[in-house]
């Protein structure tokens, strides 16, 4: 198979981990980054590759694709620059910061034949993947409610707000689970730190098929939490990922004559293989760059979770109005 030549654009907070994976893996060729400290901090992590300072540099560089890690309202220009340039693009989510923006970048990959793919980076993680196969076997039943929590203290961003930063991660794994198109959503947030940039919101969204979603993200909160519950009509589950423990409770709710009856049973630990979602993700970009398939997290599934994500913020300056989603 094909060993493509990867070039990294950010070398920062998030980029330094996509260039350890890539070097790691053997695919990288290259990092640019605009300031010294990225620059030297690539140089640290990857010493034998070159390091440059801008993706003019980067294009020509004998280079199959482009992994970009720059701040979000950098994305869409770099994007399409890569994707005109005859590169394949694998960015970091938000891949753009509106539907519009999304639109063009999905639409350009298909013109220029090219693989577009976000960095929905817990779409790859162990856990999530065994919780779906859960969900396929029929373990859990119907799935009837999900629900999330990300929350923490900082990182706190300027130039997007917790929504964009933190529920892409959410909303793209509850699509999934769900699997069933999003109707309307309803979304409430507070900007306590930062005149019109939310701090925390709550996003509560309804599906096709009747399921229901309920999101909570934050970056000003006392405490770290990273947890996911799945209701099912036979028994439930809750990811962790904090601990790193996936439970699955033999627990539900039964009707008898005409009476809720609560089912409890005991929660069981269910293993996964430890494996990096990252690098799991890295190894899903390699293979559809040599298949031409499109990655699990394309632009095309992307844009689905811009969908949910354009209708909160539009929820959201509404003060909570439900947004259907077209």
């Amino acid at each position: 198979m094909h060993s493509p030549k990867i070039g990294v654009i950010g070398c920062g907070y998030w980029g330094k981990n996509l260039v350890r994976v890539f070097n790691e893996l053997g695919y990288l060729v290259g990092v640019s980054d605009t300031t010294q400290n990225g620059r030297n901090t690539a140089k640290e992590i990857a010493p034998k590759v070159k390091i440059l300072s801008s993706l003019d540099e980067m294009l020509k560089m004998s280079v199959d694709a482009i992994v970009i890690s720059t701040p979000a309202e950098t994305h869409f220009d770099l994007v399409e620059q890569s994707l005109k340039s005859g590169k394949d693009v694998l960015v970091e989510k938000p891949f753009a910061m509106n539907k519009l923006e999304s639109e063009k970048l999905v639409s350009i990959a298909s013109d220029y034949k090219k693989i577009l793919m976000v960095g929905h980076v817990m779409e790859y993680h162990p856990a999530i993947v065994k919780l779906n196969e859960l969900i396929t076997e029929g373990i859990l039943g119907e799935v009837r409610y999900v629900y999330s929590n990300r929350v923490s203290l900082g990182k706190i961003r300027r130039e997007e707000n917790i929504l964009f930063s933190f529920a892409p991660h959410d909303i793209a794994v509850i699509n999934r689970l769900i699997n069933s198109t999003p109707k309307f959503v309803s979304t409430s947030g507070g900007d306590f730190l930062q005149p019109n940039i939310a701090d925390v919101t709550v996003s509560n969204i309804t599906y096709e098929n009747g399921s229901k979603a309920h999101i909570f993200v934050s970056w000003l909160h006392p405490f770290k939490e990273q947890r996911l519950v799945v209701i099912g009509s036979e028994n439930m589950a809750s990811f962790d990922d904090v601990s790193k423990e996936l439970i699955l409770y033999d627990q539900k709710v039964d009707i008898n004559d005409g009476v809720p009856v609560p089912i409890k049973g005991i929660g069981k630990t269910v293993t996964f293989p430890d494996l990096e979602p990252l690098k799991e993700e890295a190894l899903g970009f390699i293979y559809s760059i040599n298949t031409r398939i499109q990655p699990k997290t394309s632009g095309i599934n992307a844009l689905k979770v811009m969908d949910v994500l354009d209708a909160s913020q539009k929820s959201m300056s509404l003060d909570g109005k439900p947004i259907y989603i077209n």
